[in-house]
């Protein structure tokens, strides 16, 4: 392969990662969206709120469906910026896109709690259901969010941890210039304080700092991303 193939398959890993990235911010605010523009405000019974669920059921599906994608795109981008930064800063590129995507996955395997969520709502709903039943289920329900959180709340932290490791490669290379990497450190280290309270008091919402961390990491890295690309 010579130069110019090289050059050109360097370009699509980075496009593509790039505009992989900007989809998945795309998708997040579009799962938010749907989270607080669409779906009522939940009752302050379990059992009501199970009650409901086949009727808001397309909503999660549709809210779940578009932050579980949102997250898939994310991992393109941090092999991008892998790529983009390896012949820089290896170590902290290396370290900081498998972080990343270590806590990507985590979170991805909590991205579906409709989906256990359905299968609670179908029992209660369930005709022969005895009424002692449904408190026992209301249990199961709430029970459920807590699984999922799980993940969800180690993701927060190792991808913050990642990305803020990334902002370091990024400060070691020309590529992004020196505000791409103190952006990205600063916010990865917000994220990463948000997700050790989140984890000291998971009752607290302060972990949508970190999810908000990483609806802006995917607008400004995959952009970032995205530029690199053209530039070489």
């Amino acid at each position: 392969m010579n130069n110019s193939q090289q050059n050109e398959q360097e370009k699509s890993v980075l496009r593509w990662g790039g505009l992989a990235g900007i989809i998945g911010g795309v998708l997040f605010i579009l799962a938010m969206v749907v989270a607080e523009g669409l779906i009522p405000p939940a009752p302050e019974s379990t059992t009501d709120l199970i009650a409901r669920f086949p009727d808001i059921q397309l909503l999660r599906f549709a809210e779940n469906t578009s932050y579980l994608l949102g997250l898939v795109c994310g991992i393109p981008l941090c092999l991008a910026l892998f790529w983009a930064l390896k012949n820089d800063r290896l170590a902290p590129a290396l370290f900081g896109s498998a972080l990343a995507i270590v806590g990507l996955v985590s979170m991805i395997i909590s991205a579906t709690p409709h989906v256990a969520h359905h299968r609670v709502a179908k029992m209660l709903n369930m005709a022969e259901a005895a009424a002692g039943t449904h408190e026992t289920l209301g249990l199961i329900f709430e029970s459920v969010w807590g699984v999922f959180d799980a993940p969800l709340y180690v993701g927060f932290l190792v991808g913050m941890i990642g990305f803020m490791i990334l902002g370091a490669a990024i400060l070691g290379s020309d590529k992004f210039g020196k505000i791409f990497g103190w952006l990205t450190v600063l916010i990865g280290s917000a994220g990463t304080v948000a997700a050790v309270l989140q984890m000291v008091d998971p009752a607290s919402f302060i972990g949508g700092i970190s999810f908000l961390a990483y609806v802006v990491f995917l607008f400004l890295l995959g952009s970032g991303t995205l530029r690199v690309s053209k530039s070489i």
